[in-house]
């Protein structure tokens, strides 16, 4: 897959992917070509959205028996469910994921990709909202790297998908912990970041929690830390000035260069001397159809004082 797409050109957006190890734009050239990463830390990224619409992402297949791999949409179709149109859903296997434990239809791919090692998580955001989840044992890095957490932690260590998915539906009913966070609550809360006592504290508290109740079905936990991505350090400081991006990523022209990413959620200036910084969330452009280019913000983005 092309490391760097030209910095022109018409694309659907994928929206971000750690899959490589740091923060990229997941791209499908437009009118047809394989997928492509863009590079955005400390990238100028400028860019024009094409129309109101969305279009499909397209969908995962089995790269081998414990890894999948992204492939673009070979129509370019408009999105119907998902994110998908008709087609690509059809064809992806790997959408019998979330229901695999509870029985039910899944092609044998999924079966071998489910036989693999898991590991369980909790991760606790800006806002002190804790999640549970899993990620297979090729994901366990980047899987978490993209929820867009300030600490995690790996819990335990499962045999096989269906076994950790039981164990986070018990974690979900015995603590109320949910397994999704919305992503505007993310992008506001650090946005609002003071300090990172709050969110230390609820995850500490919830990781004592949910190792006793691990312990009450005899399931060994591992505790092991998650280390975050140096790119995200900014952002989890709160230094310096920032506020929330005031424009509709999803509509319009913009540009500016990010200089912290954690997730999708991104610290981005306008220009190098610029003193504040706009927090901003790249998932908003999955499925939007963009153009590369000399692009610009809107003028009102710069005054901070409007905030």
């Amino acid at each position: 897959m092309p490391a760097n797409p030209p910095r022109d050109g018409k694309y659907v957006c994928h929206g971000v992917t750690w899959a490589t190890g740091a923060p990229r734009l997941l791209l499908a050239p437009l009118p047809s070509g394989p997928l492509a990463y863009a590079e955005i830390m400390n990238q100028r990224l400028g860019y024009q959205v094409s129309g109101p619409g969305r279009w499909c992402t397209g969908r995962y297949q089995f790269a081998d028996a414990v890894r999948v791999e992204p492939v673009a949409c070979p129509d370019r179709a408009l999105a119907e469910q998902s994110g998908q149109c008709t087609r690509c859903s059809g064809q992806d296997d790997f959408r019998f994921a979330h229901q695999f434990h509870q029985g039910g239809h899944a092609p044998e791919a999924l079966f071998r990709y489910m036989a693999q090692s898991h590991w369980l998580y909790l991760a606790t955001f800006a806002d002190g909202a804790t999640k549970v989840g899993t990620a297979a044992e090729p994901r366990k890095r980047s899987r978490l790297d993209e929820q867009g957490a300030l600490f995690a932690t790996y819990l335990a260590k499962s045999p096989d998908g269906r076994a950790v998915r039981h164990l986070e539906d018990a974690l979900t009913r015995h603590l109320n912990v949910p397994q999704m966070v919305r992503a505007a609550g993310k992008l506001r809360a650090l946005a609002d970041l003071n300090d990172l006592s709050t969110a230390r504290a609820a995850h500490e508290k919830d990781v004592e929690r949910a190792t006793d109740a691990l312990a009450d079905m005899n399931i060994p936990a591992v505790r092991e830390a998650w280390a975050p991505p140096a790119e995200g350090d900014r952002l989890r400081t709160a230094d310096g000035e920032r506020v929330l991006y005031p424009h509709d990523l999803r509509e319009g022209e913009h540009g500016f260069t990010p200089v912290s990413c954690v997730g999708s959620q991104t610290l981005a200036v306008l220009d190098s001397d610029d003193h504040v910084g706009y927090v901003l969330d790249f998932g908003a452009l999955k499925g939007r159809r963009i153009t590369f280019g000399p692009f610009a913000s809107p003028s009102t983005a710069v005054q901070a004082s409007l905030f």
